[in-house]
């Protein structure tokens, strides 16, 4: 779904202002036929000239990717830096990783961008290096010197992130184990993904009204309705043309995504272009091997505070939207991270989606065994619970298969699937 240059233009100078440029102008310059040396036409380029000589300004973003060349010959043209949009981005998140595992990955995703545009611009890169002795020769250029450390690095980064996505891996088995559904927030960057995190938690994960302000996935433990125990994940936001190197190298972080139960899609209400960013979110989505329809998506129309009573008329009898590839969502609920406003809603439809893999079973416990009873709470719902005749309690719970027979593995226990209670199929990992 295609964007408003105005709307891309505002995006562009906000991805800016995430790291703190100060921007003095922007500016939408039609492009009718690319020019293959500088991108632009040469009147827009004499045009930015002039600007970039009145403002002094210091560097020019170009929204939009630039070959190594056109770079070059536009930093010649205007006597200024120039970065692209993957630069930009790139940027951001150097800047903003705070994991050892977020480093990596933005190093990485670095050094992949920066060996494709090793050329020869710099005087430096024409340097002999010669040997000594009979090895002597003219040795390699300092452009292929460049490239050779860049490839080793990558190769070491490579090394390192194998042990962090292995060490996830049995993070996430150990979770597996307990096993409590995981919760993964999605959704375009600024949707307001970590504030709906720390009101769902009360937890204090940066929240700011800013491109990007978060980039280190961070998981803590909810409660649902009914006393169920979840995971909730919050992850890095996504955005229009992702740079390519990002997805790759995000992708053992974005692994939680791929492990989720429900997948809850943020969007901001109030952006002019939210059906656009939604349609970016299922692009990457689908990138990253989310198979249509797998998994259960309940979409929060977030920021609703900022709407008129006519936009929240209008979003209240709109369709649910589009999930990815086109498939509609499981459920929609309108919110607002910051007054609160519908998150028990959220809440409650989070606990469907969970439980719709979810049987009923009649379990009878000694009424000294609390830890078993306790256990039921964490790890199901429990829907009734009575004493008998014989003096043991009898409970009624609706559970996954799995966790029934791990539970009859802990704790003994009597009772099956309660008679025509059984959940029909759900979404489960």
């Amino acid at each position: 779904m295609s964007r408003e240059p105005e709307q891309g233009l505002e995006e562009a100078i906000g991805l800016a202002r995430a790291i703190g440029l100060h921007v003095v102008m922007g500016e939408v310059l039609p492009l009718r036929k690319p020019r293959p040396q500088t991108l632009l036409g040469g009147g827009q380029v004499a045009h930015l000239a002039q600007q970039v000589e009145t403002l002094e300004i210091a560097l020019v973003i170009v929204d939009g990717p630039l070959t190594p060349g056109q770079q070059r010959n536009l930093e010649t043209a205007l006597g200024c830096k120039v970065i692209d949009r993957t630069g930009l981005i790139l940027e951001i998140f150097g800047a903003r990783a705070r994991t050892r595992e977020g480093r990596l990955q933005v190093e990485l995703a670095h050094l992949t961008y920066q060996r494709s545009r090793l050329v020869r611009s710099w005087t430096h890169l024409e340097r002999q290096r010669g040997g000594a002795g009979f090895l002597g020769g003219p040795g390699e250029r300092q452009l292929e010197i460049d490239r050779r450390l860049i490839d080793e690095r990558i190769a070491r980064i490579k090394l390192e992130l194998t042990d962090v996505v292995r060490t996830r891996t049995l993070h996430r088995e150990s979770r597996e184990r307990v096993p409590y559904p995981i919760v993964a927030l999605v959704g375009y960057t600024n949707a307001g993904k970590s504030t709906l995190f720390n009101r769902l938690t009360r937890a204090e994960v940066k929240a700011a009204d800013m491109l990007f302000a978060t980039l280190d996935p961070t998981m803590r433990a909810i409660e649902l309705p009914g006393g169920r125990t979840a995971i909730i994940s919050d992850t890095v936001g996504f955005i229009s043309n992702l740079p390519t190197q990002l997805v790759a190298a995000f992708r053992a972080t974005l692994e939680e995504v791929l492990a989720a139960d429900v997948l809850l899609h943020v969007r901001d209400a109030s952006a002019p272009d939210t059906a656009a960013q939604a349609a970016d979110v299922a692009s990457v989505l689908e990138e990253l091997g989310v198979t249509r329809g797998e998994v259960p998506i309940v979409e929060a129309m977030n920021k609703v505070d900022r709407l008129t009573p006519e936009q929240r008329a209008r979003l209240a009898d709109g369709p649910a939207g589009a999930g990815i590839g086109g498939e509609g969502i499981a459920a929609r609920v309108v919110v607002s991270a910051l007054t609160g406003e519908g998150i028990e809603a959220l809440l409650q439809l989070l606990s469907e989606q969970i439980g719709r893999d979810l049987q009923s079973y009649e379990i009878e416990l000694p009424p000294e065994d609390g830890a078993a009873l306790s256990w039921l709470y964490r790890h199901g719902e429990v829907v009734a619970r009575s004493d008998t005749e014989s003096g043991r309690v009898a409970v009624t719970v609706r559970l996954r298969p799995a966790d029934h027979g791990r539970f009859l593995k802990l704790h003994g226990g009597q009772g099956g699937p309660e008679s025509g209670q059984g959940g029909g199929p759900g979404q489960g990992r």
